[in-house]
């Protein structure tokens, strides 16, 4: 019996198009939006640090009224980052175990000693060594009990002489030199976890890791530079002179890690579709329905283009710096938006495509329970929340919060 070759060619685009056509173990997302969070979070960390290495490490003086702030930043966002993958997996109570008896072949597993060094050696001593002086000062100054708080943070050591004091900034050196490669190796592991999973094309890249780390450059330097921006008001400052060079300098860098992030998210999209493997038409209906709306209008257009476009036209035209600072606090804005979106398309968007390339799965995003959105809204706002009672505790202001009165006589206590 011959059979039509456009019946077939009809039905072949059909298969192409169905939604549904799935494995049974492929009803339920194993990944849902607390594993949005976990890069998201982490690339927060990273970004943070790297901006605050700018004045640190590259001596770029410019972004010095940001510093304490990023370091501040990176530290809050540190301290809530594996909360996410606990709250996924579930008990709490053993995740000291992933140190204890750790699978060395695993890649998720090692992040355990990732984070304990990054947050033990880079962050909580490079904080200690910033505000060593302060904390000094704050130990004889403060009532109690927040004297006495500070007192321990001391560790004893109350020697504020001006040789100790420069010993205190070579070491501190030292530390955001470590923490620069320790910043790509926290986020750029979590673009290898996804990167090295062959089953779902989506991930496997090799750019995957690359992809991840700029992103997060772009994310930490939009989050300080708001978070700069709204501070300043709260205090009731006025951003000119100084701070208005500072912010035009960490503009100018977020402009430049955005289009080598959206560069690079594009040569992905362009080396996919130039291979054309057999995935590659399930993505196109894909990009088409279901991510169209996060991708192609919010990551894409809102969160990478529309913030490229802006910073860029202030700096080609010079314009009155209110505007200035509208461009900014609203290209900030979109930017985090954008790299959430980002985030949610590769670990969500990644596992809509069915094993079997014919199909799409689904995800509906609930409002309570452990995966839902009340519980990743909490998760989210924590960091906030413990950043603002760092900056009680430690001011990140250029002076450290420390009145003039309460230094007379104290810059060579101990020596």
């Amino acid at each position: 019996m011959d059979i039509d070759p456009k019946l077939i060619e009809d039905l072949y685009e059909a298969l192409h198009k169905v939604s549904g056509y799935i494995y049974p173990n492929e009803l339920e997302l194993q990944w849902s939006v607390l594993i949005v969070l976990y890069p998201y979070i982490t690339g927060l960390v990273a970004g943070a640090f790297i901006l605050a290495s700018l004045e640190r490490v590259f001596n770029v003086k410019e972004v010095e009224p940001t510093y304490r702030l990023a370091l501040l930043t990176s530290l809050a966002f540190m301290l809530v980052a594996p909360l996410p993958l606990n709250a996924h997996l579930g008990h709490f109570e053993r995740g000291y175990e992933i140190l204890i008896t750790p699978n060395k072949t695993s890649a998720m597993a090692m992040f355990g000693f990732v984070y304990i060094w990054y947050l033990a050696v880079v962050l909580l001593l490079e904080v200690w060594f910033e505000y060593r002086k302060d904390i000094v000062i704050f130990s004889k100054t403060k009532p109690a009990p927040l004297r006495w708080f500070y007192k321990v943070l001391t560790l004893g050591v109350d020697n504020i002489s001006p040789r100790s004091l420069e010993i205190d900034d070579k070491i501190g050196r030292a530390i955001t030199v470590i923490g620069i490669p320790s910043a790509v190796l926290l986020h750029g592991y979590v673009g290898f976890i996804f990167g090295s999973i062959k089953a779902i094309p989506w991930w496997s890249t090799a750019l995957m890791p690359i992809i991840f780390l700029f992103s997060a450059m772009v994310s930490g330097i939009a989050m300080v530079m708001i978070l700069y921006m709204f501070l300043c008001w709260f205090r009731g400052e006025t951003i000119k002179g100084e701070k208005m060079v500072c912010l035009d300098a960490i503009a100018r860098y977020l402009l430049v890690a955005l289009i080598i992030s959206f560069s690079l998210e594009a040569l992905e999209m362009i080396q996919k579709a130039y291979e054309a493997e057999e995935h590659y038409d399930i993505t196109v209906v894909m990009l088409e329905g279901m991510l169209y709306l996060s991708m192609l209008v919010v990551q894409v257009f809102l969160g990478s283009i529309v913030p490229m476009l802006f910073l860029g036209f202030v700096r080609v035209v010079n314009v009155h710096e209110r505007i200035r600072k509208a461009v900014y606090a609203m290209s900030s804005i979109l930017i985090l938006i954008g790299i959430f979106a980002m985030r949610w398309n590769v670990v969500i968007g990644g596992q809509f495509v069915s094993k079997g390339f014919r199909g799409l799965t689904t995800y509906k995003l609930g409002i309570a329970g452990r995966e839902g959105l009340l519980s990743a809204a909490i998760i989210l706002v924590l960091p906030f929340l413990i950043l603002a009672a760092l900056i009680k505790l430690f001011p990140p202001w250029p002076a450290g919060g420390v009145p003039a009165e309460e230094r007379k006589g104290d810059l060579t206590a101990g020596a």
